[in-house]
């Protein structure tokens, strides 16, 4: 059996806080992003992918600490589409954060569209990426902030910085992909190959001479700033022979951590030190997936890219692999999430420890029954969904930011449950049947301005358990305590780190365990700019598009 998670977890984002490049006649950095088909040939076969500036992966976007852009948006492509900042703060400007029917309509085949970001708190690498069915399997890339001009890292500066974005690659059209899955109501087939920077690796056929090639000096320092791209696998990185020094997290500076390897969750991003300070010679860096759910189809292979020294030296035809722990090693994995610590000194906020609202929300992989005279994949001949309270997300055809600003009503519905409606034993290995069918809405648990909100993520065991990737939009959190099995208010609260904390945007909860974050919200939305091709009006077409 083959599972996918496709989880929404709706806060009304407007009440939470937390290329081609040029500069306007203001003075203002502007970049244009043209969403356009390429062909691309990857494991001996060539296909179109849709791409930014026939980019893949796209181009990355540059900025300074505080600083203020513009990104211009034309979609050439076939299909409706809407780009997100992925932990982007956008302080008051909800309205450029990307994901459709939630702050936006789509933007429309031909439509144009200025999304304006705001960085605030954001210090490191980020990245951006398509908010549209699965398009952002080959639409995105990297975003850099550095420090305000004049300061420096918390650490010593690196000679070069490299991108390192790890995705995943289909010989087929990925819209088939989607939309077969979503027909049928089974999860989609896996990838045939993990990337680093959009290759495979030499393991791959037809895949040696294009893979990606990393050149270094023996005695510097190379700033890999990581992003997990892929759809939904949680991949393992490592250097062979070489050390790998994490120094942050989803655009916040951290403890530096020294590690054999890393691990990332897609959407998580990192900033790590490579020292080339090895015998001058060849390397692998490589990644692979872990996954700890019984019975759910995953790529298992390795990619891998190239560390070579410019020092002189024998060729090495056939560098070792680097150590990577099992696929199913699940104390690896969060024995490196827990080591993560924050930088206080450089944290504008402290740990929230005056807790106003407390939220604990299920997340489970859930089915609905199959509709009469169809033939449905998911377990039992059922299709497959997911869950978060209970309440399994349907797509509203008004973006909801904009009918909560001009009060439409039936757009949504407030009510997504602060606790779960439905209490048992989350991850007892056998559950009623019955418990797996979500109702269906469009729910929005909506927060007081200045409230301290924990918010625990708790998984469950139906249909099967799996580790979850949760990302909050418009916000930063600190990432307080993991654990294993159901949360316990008096004893699990105990153990939680509120010293030093990582402050994050998206973190991964266990396999049939459970996540706590805190944060407070901190901002009101402002009036709606302009919609460059769009005009004024609010409503959307039955094709997601302004009216």
């Amino acid at each position: 059996m083959k599972m996918w998670l496709g989880k929404k977890i709706i806060f009304l984002q407007t009440l939470l806080c937390f290329s081609i490049v040029g500069t306007n006649s203001h003075g203002l950095k502007e970049y244009h992003f043209v969403l356009k088909e390429a062909h691309y040939r990857r494991l001996c076969s060539s296909k179109p992918i849709l791409t930014v500036n026939g980019q893949f992966p796209g181009p990355t976007v540059r900025a300074y600490y505080g600083e203020t852009i513009y990104v211009n948006v034309h979609n050439k492509g076939k299909y409706n589409i809407t780009l997100h900042w992925h932990g982007v703060k956008q302080p008051r400007n909800p309205w450029s954060d990307g994901p459709e029917y939630i702050t936006q309509c789509p933007i429309k085949p031909g439509g144009k569209f200025r999304q304006m970001l705001i960085f605030s708190i954001e210090e490191g690498t980020i990245w951006w990426h398509a908010h549209s069915d699965w398009a952002r399997a080959t639409v995105h890339g990297a975003i850099y902030i550095y420090p305000r001009k004049g300061e420096s890292y918390p650490f010593p500066t690196p000679d070069e910085e490299v991108p390192i974005v790890l995705g995943e690659w289909w010989k087929s059209d990925v819209s088939d992909v989607y939309e077969e899955f979503l027909r049928n109501g089974g999860s989609p087939n896996e990838s045939d190959a993990i990337t680093i920077n959009g290759q495979p690796g030499d393991l791959y056929p037809c895949s040696k001479s294009e893979t990606f090639k990393l050149n270094v000096h023996y005695g510097k320092t190379y700033h890999l700033r990581m992003v997990n791209a892929a759809m939904n696998l949680v991949l393992f990185f490592a250097v062979s022979k070489h050390n790998l020094t994490v120094v942050g997290v989803d655009s916040a500076y951290s403890k530096p951590l020294t590690r054999d390897y890393i691990c990332i969750a897609p959407g998580q991003t990192a900033d790590v030190l490579l020292h080339a300070n090895q015998e001058p010679n060849d390397y692998y860096m490589a990644a692979r997936a872990y996954s700890s759910a019984l019975g759910v189809a995953f790529n298992n292979g390795i990619t891998t890219a190239r560390i070579h020294y410019h020092e002189n030296h024998a060729p090495n035809k056939s560098p070792s692999l680097p150590y990577l722990p099992l696929y199913n090693d699940t104390k690896a994995v969060f024995d490196y999430y827990v080591s993560i610590k924050g930088l206080n000194e450089a944290d504008p906020y402290q740990v929230p420890t005056n807790i106003t609202t407390h939220m604990l929300t299920t997340l489970s992989i859930n089915t609905f029954p199959c509709p009469e005279n169809q033939t449905c994949a998911g377990p039992n001949g059922t299709r497959l969904a997911s869950s978060v309270n209970n309440i399994s997300f349907e797509n509203p055809t008004i973006d909801i930011l904009e009918a909560y600003y001009y009060h439409i009503k039936g757009v949504y519905h407030k009510g997504l449950p602060k606790f779960p409606p439905l209490k048992f034993d989350f991850n007892a290995e056998y559950l009623p049947l019955e418990l797996q069918i979500p109702k269906k809405g469009t729910k929005v648990a909506v927060i007081k301005f200045g409230s301290t909100v924990e918010l625990v993520f708790q998984g469950t065991n139906l249909v099967t358990g799996i580790d979850h990737p949760m990302h909050l939009h418009g916000t930063s959190f600190f990432a307080v305590g993991y654990g294993f099995g159901n949360f316990d208010k008096h004893k699990d609260r105990k153990t939680y780190n509120l010293i030093d904390p990582p402050l994050m945007n998206t973190i991964l909860v266990p396999k049939n365990g459970w996540a706590s974050i805190r944060s407070v919200v901190c901002a009101l939305p402002s009036r709606p700019p302009p919609l460059l091709g769009h005009g004024d009006c609010v409503y959307c077409d039955e094709w997601g598009r302004r009216c």
